[in-house]
């Protein structure tokens, strides 16, 4: 096909070619004949390439869609052949599990229930721990690893928790490892059940069994002879030196009587491997056995470990700190119970030579180590303790219980290995978060306090502040360190205080250094030159610490300053009240007695007679100077009762006398003068009424100066009654008028002595003597509107005053 293509593309180029050749020959053919007949040709061949070339495309289609139909049939025919692969697979007696390149999770092969307990899923095959003995998972964990990680093959038995033994295989396949476990070709059972198999089995059908056996087997016949010996057994028997007559087998062991059941015992062969257990069982005219190695047990303590680990074990089981040691090859060398206790570890399962990589798969799975979301990044970093040099402390340890462990690992010894120490820590964490809390708490306190607060140490540095004491010395905390010294802070305040910071500091500073053990708390204050006035006390504390603290009372100070001041003035003031309402009212009673007198000698005519205007002027000069008398007497009064000194003299009162006398002096104070109407005045006292225990002077100005004030809010003429009545032990005196009704302010007169002015002028003066004398016999008073005019007052007392003393 190339080359018919070759060909029709290069005709066009042949004719050209040709054409001079041609015109030498003297063909008829002329160049111009050859140059006109040259699109033809090229139009043919493209013609010609085009056709060759559809049918060459053609061809490869074609080629290409036989490749694919026999690609994918090859791909369908390796289909099948996987799945019958896994069909024969899934349906052996094994369960093969293979880790694939680039997979991120194993795939399962096989029947779990060769393997696995009855119910089981064949992914729970890689939890060693749940279907093996706790050694033999041990085992084979430590070899799945060498395989994953090193590549390393393994064919090793396993006996299961149940008791079957186990044959497992592991192997590299390219980037892919795989692991086979299968039962093993003879299984040692109970003896019920080995008898049940082996009642039907003949010699011959054991042969073909035992031959396939990895350990050394043999047959006996019945007279206990060997007659067969599979090749493993005979390879044993070489390496023992074991030899016997040409066609006859060697023995190995002593051969014992053997009855209807298998039996077992251990037998040795040190130069070829050590111990191995020996099985037989009965056959049809004969018996059969085979040989087992027996494991071999990690030695207690390396051989090659640092000397002298292996006398720490009686110093480290009496240690309460839980300790592990581990050799280079990291297996567990050495531990104490403490270490199991911590982690609530099987003593029978933590056993000596066990792999740090297993104790803590058994640890995660158990829920003792912390929640990592990458647990194998989280054991490779933990792994690194091998390489150290020096004792680390690792990172802690927070469990999902709630415990909290803290780790150090320490190197083992020149040859390799690590300590580790570990402690439990949850309690002292608890222990410093309260502590941590309580000191927040103390510090928001003292920050909240408008005092300041100062905490001295035994050696004169400060331990603990608050800010107000910045605040208040003007001290740069920030600049003097955490603790700085007394002798710190004095200089400091001595530069922003020049006048007296430095001074006061050292007075302060005697106080703090004072190591006397009978030393006791003071207080003071301090008067700085800036006219700032601070209290001090310093509390000695039971560690031996000093507190000071300060308080800036300058505002307080200032304002009882002020009020001492203003009480002093009220006092002095007071003083001359007292001294001027005594001298005034002395200075006031002579000139007052004097006129009474002329107005009385007027009045009674021995001068001559008056006439009618001249009587009229001589009554209001003698009224007025009655009414004058009683303010004078009332301010004396007073006077008494704001100096505490007032006090009632009781006696056995005739209240009938008392009433007249208060009637009496009612009428000197308000006589019939130029024609107006007099008051009417009438008094209602119960005949034979029984006196009672009180200060007849105060009871009678108490009711002169009731009757007073009705009659200053009455009109000319006007009524007013006087009435006593009995109540039980008490008596009430009641004063009725029918004058305008009392004034609020009036009302507010029985306790501050108002002025008024008009007909009501001194009404507030006498409500206030009225008041205080009727509270100091124990007495109540009222007052309230009458209906539709007028006014009334209620004064009760009781028969007997409770007790004469001064009036407050």
């Amino acid at each position: 096909m190339k080359r018919a293509l070759w060909l029709t593309a290069t005709a066009p180029i042949a004719i050209c070619a040709a054409t001079p050749a041609l015109a030498q020959i003297g063909t008829p053919y002329s160049a111009g004949m050859v140059v006109g007949a040259l699109p033809v040709a090229i139009a043919i061949g493209a013609g010609a390439f085009a056709l060759i070339a559809m049918a060459a495309l053609r061809n490869v289609i074609r080629e290409n869609k036989a490749n694919r139909d026999l690609t994918s049939d090859q791909i369908s025919g390796l289909r099948a052949l996987v799945d019958e692969y896994e069909a024969l697979l899934a349906g052996t007696r094994e369960l093969t599990v293979l880790w694939s390149d680039g997979a991120t999770e194993p795939k399962f092969l096989g029947q779990a229930a060769a393997v696995l307990p009855p119910g089981r899923r064949a992914d729970t095959v890689l939890n060693l721990h749940s279907w093996l003995a706790p050694e033999e998972a041990a085992t084979l964990t430590k070899a799945l690893e060498a395989l994953r990680v090193e590549g390393q093959g393994f064919d090793l038995g396993v006996t299961s928790s149940d008791g079957r033994q186990l044959r497992a295989t592991g192997w590299v396949l390219g980037g892919a490892v795989a692991v086979r476990l299968r039962p093993s070709l003879l299984q040692r059972q109970t003896a019920a059940l080995l008898e049940d198999r082996t009642v039907l089995a003949d010699p011959v059908s054991a042969r073909a069994i035992l031959s396939l056996l990895p350990c050394p087997a043999f047959v006996r016949d019945g007279q206990n002879k060997l007659t067969y010996a599979n090749p493993t057994y005979l390879d044993l028997a070489k390496t023992l030196g074991r030899f016997a007559p040409t066609g006859d087998i060697p023995e190995l062991a002593d051969s014992v009587a053997l009855g209807d059941k298998p039996q077992s015992r251990t037998v040795s062969f040190p130069t070829a491997g050590g111990a191995y257990e020996l099985v037989e069982f009965p056959l049809n005219g004969g018996r059969a056995g085979y040989f087992e190695p027996l494991k071999q047990v990690a030695t207690p303590v390396d051989a090659d470990f640092e000397p002298g680990v292996s006398q720490l074990s009686a110093v480290m089981e009496v240690l309460s700190t839980p300790i592990a040691i581990f050799n280079a090859a990291r297996e567990l060398v050495q531990f104490n119970g403490a270490y199991a206790e911590l982690f609530n570890l099987n003593p029978k399962w933590l056993r000596l030579g066990m792999d740090e990589r297993s104790i803590l798969d058994r640890l995660r799975t158990e829920g003792m180590l912390p929640n990592e979301p990458d647990y194998h990044k989280w054991r490779a970093k933990h792994l690194t303790s091998y390489q150290l040099t020096e004792p680390t402390e690792r990172e802690p340890w927070h469990l999902p219980d709630g415990r909290t462990i803290q780790v150090i690992a320490a190197p083992a010894g020149p040859k390799g290995g690590v300590i580790y120490v570990f402690e439990d820590i949850t309690a002292r964490l608890e222990l410093e978060s309260r502590n941590k809390s309580l000191s927040n708490v103390q510090r928001e306190t003292l920050n909240a306090l408008s005092e300041s607060v100062a905490v001295f140490g035994t050696n004169g540095r400060l331990t603990l502040s608050n800010p107000q004491l910045s605040k208040l010395w003007k001290l740069p905390m920030n600049q003097l360190g955490a603790n700085p010294h007394i002798d710190q802070i004095a200089e400091a305040c001595g530069e922003v205080m020049p006048e007296d910071g430095a001074v006061i500091w050292r007075d302060l500073k005697r106080r703090i250094i004072d190591l006397n053990p009978m030393r006791a708390d003071t207080t003071g204050r301090i008067a700085r030159a800036d006219g700032c006035l601070v209290d001090y006390a310093v509390t000695r504390l039971p560690d031996g610490q000093t507190m000071m603290t300060f308080m800036d009372v300058t505002d307080s100070a200032n304002y009882s300053r002020v009020l001492k001041e203003r009480n002093d003035a009220l006092v002095t003031a007071d003083r001359l009240k007292d001294a001027f309402v005594q001298n005034v009212s002395y200075e006031l009673r002579s000139p007052l007695t004097n006129i009474i007198g002329f107005a009385d000698l007027l009045s009674s005519e021995d001068m001559g007679p008056l006439n009618d205007k001249q009587r009229a002027y001589t009554d209001y000069i003698r009224a007025s100077s009655v009414t004058l008398g009683v303010l004078i007497d009332n301010i004396l009064d007073l006077a008494t009762v704001d100096a505490g000194i007032a006090e009632l003299r009781p006696a056995a009162v005739d209240i009938p006398a008392v009433v007249e006398k208060a009637r009496a002096g009612l009428a000197a104070t308000f006589p019939d003068i130029g024609g107006e109407r007099p008051l009417d005045i009438v008094v209602d006292v119960p005949t034979g009424i029984a006196p009672i225990q009180a200060d007849s002077t105060r009871l009678v100005q108490v009711l002169y100066n009731l009757l007073s004030n009705a009659a200053r809010f009455s009109e000319p003429g006007g009524e007013i009654r006087l009435s006593v009545e009995e109540r039980g032990e008490r008596v009430l005196f009641i004063v009725e008028d029918d004058g305008a009704p009392m004034t609020d302010e009036t009302r507010a007169a029985m306790l501050d002595p108002v002025q008024t002015s008009g007909r009501q002028r001194g009404a507030g003066l006498g409500l206030a003597i009225v008041r205080t004398f009727v509270s100091l016999h124990g007495g109540t008073i009222s007052m309230e509107k009458r209906e539709p005019r007028g006014n009334r007052v209620v004064v009760n007392l009781p028969r007997a005053v409770p007790l004469a003393g001064a009036a407050e």
